[in-house]
């Protein structure tokens, strides 16, 4: 698993690295040779499809970076296979500057991070965009899971090489369903408390509309329960 390394530490990196203490340990997995492309171990593979959302670096011509944003439903970056994903890229806003740059220089960087959990994903890969109905059969496979809008085109991504990241400086950040599960107990809570405080106020209601005064504080009896036994004794039988 040392493609990524291979990659990504190039002279200058490396150069870099000795001037700032980080070689020794950054280097480490360089002693490995270069066994080509990474597979995607299943840990990588269930982390990316469970996201909803990655970033998607490509190069242009003239040599600048360009990063773009690509979300979905989970699971709609689909893994074709250990060395391919693939998902329906649908009509953003018609610019095509990832497409162009891809048809240029097919090496991309993917980035995909998990910010509830903290945990993030670097991939090295070569993009391929083609037209929808060039093949499809595949696109019939991408279509089980994917963003909603016009479909255009078939992008898929042969992994290279691919590290997990460090949690540190990953602000946790949650979905909406991930927050509706952890309140799921407090809202249950809530709904019960709100229950009792209706039946209380019922039964305060129809004591008032029978003309009796109300309980002092802390005599009210639950509903539903008994009434709290007074300091007195029981009346004779």
């Amino acid at each position: 698993m040392s493609r990524y390394d291979h990659i990504a530490y190039t002279p200058s990196v490396r150069r870099a690295q000795e001037e700032m203490g980080s070689a020794t340990a950054a280097g480490r997995r360089l002693r490995e040779p270069d066994g080509g492309p990474d597979p995607l171990t299943g840990d990588a593979a269930d982390f990316i499809r469970g996201l909803d959302g990655f970033l998607f670096s490509s190069v242009s011509e003239s040599g600048w970076p360009y990063i773009q944003f690509r979300g979905g439903p989970p699971g709609f970056v689909h893994v074709l296979d250990p060395y391919t994903l693939g998902y329906l890229d649908v009509r953003g806003n018609r610019q095509y500057i990832t497409t162009g740059n891809v048809r240029g220089d097919d090496r991309v960087a993917l980035f995909f991070i998990d910010h509830a959990r903290r945990t993030r994903l670097k991939l090295f890969g070569r993009a391929t965009v083609v037209p929808v109905e060039k093949d499809p059969a595949l696109a019939e496979r991408l279509d089980s899971t994917r963003t909603e809008g016009t479909v255009e085109q078939l992008v898929t991504i042969r992994v290279e090489g691919y590290a997990w990241n460090c949690p540190n400086h990953i602000t946790p950040r949650f979905s909406q369903d991930e927050l509706s599960d952890a309140l799921a107990p407090v809202r249950a809570r809530m709904a019960r408390l709100e229950e009792e405080n209706a039946a209380l106020r019922a039964e305060l209601d129809a004591r008032r509309g029978d003309g009796a005064s109300p309980p002092p504080d802390g005599a009210f009896p639950p509903p539903g329960g008994a009434s709290p036994p007074s300091g007195g004794a029981s009346p004779a039988s």
